[in-house]
């Protein structure tokens, strides 16, 4: 079971991801959070294989909330969630240790392709 902490500032985006994820089969939600600062507490007690860090939110963006999350548990793999492609932030949040990034809309098995990529060592791009 692929174990995943979902942080993004927007709830129904969090919910959406977590039916999706729940229907996969080999996919667990173990912990959200709504910006970066959250997500350090949240992967600290879930420890999981991968964190879907959305790039844009309030507070702790995603750049930082990489750098904070993989300071504290180096062994879960980062995955930028973004609505658009915003080059020089996804470079930041690569730069800052995320192993790929994945496109909101991007199409259900896109999504979670990259999220089994990533729980297997890949880069999703």
């Amino acid at each position: 079971m692929i174990r995943v902490v979902l942080v993004d500032d927007h709830e129904v985006v969090r919910r959406g991801l977590g039916q999706l994820f729940a229907s996969a089969g080999d996919i667990e939600v173990v912990g959200v959070a709504a910006n970066g600062a959250d997500a350090v507490a949240v992967t600290v007690a879930t420890d999981p294989d991968v964190v879907l860090m959305d790039l844009s939110m309030p507070e702790v963006d995603g750049v930082e909330g990489t750098k904070r999350v993989l300071a504290e548990v180096p062994g879960s793999a980062v995955v930028i969630l973004t609505s658009f492609s915003e080059h020089k932030r996804i470079v930041d949040a690569i730069d800052a240790g995320a192993v790929g990034y994945l496109l909101k809309d991007a199409d259900p098995d896109e999504l979670l392709r990259g999220v089994r990529a990533a729980a297997a060592g890949d880069s999703p791009f």
